[in-house]
């Protein structure tokens, strides 16, 4: 997870942070990035224990995890709760912005990856031991919130949006035979599109009971896209400056992606591409080219070497001239015949 996301943050070159340095790109820039934000991070500190990383005074060995809302990294030890296996999620969300995003505690409770359960901490020696919840202790957590009850009442209303409409629907079916002939093909497919366009998920989670931690909480891959996008939880989130849960391309798992895509293609030789994208009479002009050059090139050098001096820009221009034009000669020697 050692990841660094900078939703929030642009280039500063150029601007009044920087003395007498002008952005190449945009010399026109404005003097503030109004659309920066600073952390905590920025200075060299980190979680909430405001330390930095690696903290030389600090000997106690803990994974350090980033939030996907403030973009901050914390101690494993300082969430309130002890992770989950580094396996078993994908994206954590810090106390504070738990409680700045509020309406994550409805979803998190049909969503969230449990943290486990800490059965002894000795901090100072650094030792943790930790423990799976047990099947009991889970079924109890889930009495507690409600969610037996939850699951039962989620039943009913699928369950009537799946059944064809035999009352006013009737009407709608009578005008067109192709299209009741559709509908009594696809009825779960429309009572899906219907029933989404019409609910908002977060106001059914939200009628029913659910826990709230002083924790952070720990999501699974997938979990951005079970989030309701109806008009009011849009303006919601806008309102919260979190739009970007959302959006798909900006999950670790996406970063982490496009980090390893990136890496793939710097491993790859220009030449050997060029290569690949030739038939065999240019490939073999193409090598035989780069090794008179290199040949040239190398014993060119190697009289600078020897003699001690510096290699100038105009040498390695020189050189390139007379390449050239010993290029040319051989090419003009060359007689073509028509049979």
């Amino acid at each position: 997870y050692y990841v660094f996301l900078s939703r929030n943050f642009r280039c500063d070159c150029g601007n009044s942070k920087f003395k007498n340095l002008q952005c190449k790109l945009f010399p026109e820039k404005s003097k503030v990035n109004s659309g920066n934000k600073y952390n905590d991070n920025f200075y060299g500190l980190y979680c909430t224990c405001k330390r930095p990383y690696p903290d030389p005074e600090d000997e106690i060995p803990d994974e350090m995890i980033q939030c996907i809302v403030c973009e901050d990294w914390f101690h494993g030890r300082h969430l309130g709760a002890i992770p989950p296996e580094s396996g078993d999620f994908h994206e954590m969300v810090c106390q504070a912005c738990m409680n700045h995003c509020h309406f994550l505690w409805a979803y998190a409770s049909q969503l969230a990856v449990p943290p486990l359960t800490k059965v002894n901490s000795l901090e100072d020696e650094g030792i943790v031991l930790k423990v799976e919840e047990s099947e009991e202790q889970k079924k109890e957590i889930k009495k507690e919130s409600g969610v037996e009850h939850q699951e039962t009442k989620e039943e009913k209303p699928m369950e009537q949006f799946n059944e064809p409409s035999t009352s006013s629907g009737s009407d709608f079916l009578n005008i067109c035979g192709y299209c009741s002939k559709f509908l009594q093909k696809f009825p779960v497919e429309i009572a899906k599109t219907t029933s989404e366009s019409l609910f908002c998920k977060l106001k059914e989670l939200q009628s029913k009971q659910f826990l709230k931690k002083d924790t952070a909480t720990f999501w699974p891959s997938n979990w951005r896209s079970k989030l309701c996008t109806c008009e009011d939880c849009l303006k919601m989130y806008s309102e919260l400056e979190v739009q970007f849960l959302t959006d798909e391309c900006d999950t670790v798992l996406a970063y982490e992606n496009k980090g390893t895509s990136d890496q793939e293609t710097e491993r790859r030789d220009p030449l050997m591409d060029t290569l690949n994208s030739m038939n065999r009479v240019q490939q073999l002009e193409l090598i035989c080219e780069y090794n008179d050059l290199k040949t040239e090139l190398t014993d060119y050098l190697r009289r600078f070497a020897d003699e001690g001096t510096v290699v100038k820009r105009e040498d390695i221009q020189h050189f390139f001239e007379e390449f050239q034009s010993r290029k040319r000669q051989r090419t003009n020697r060359v007689q073509y015949y028509c049979s």
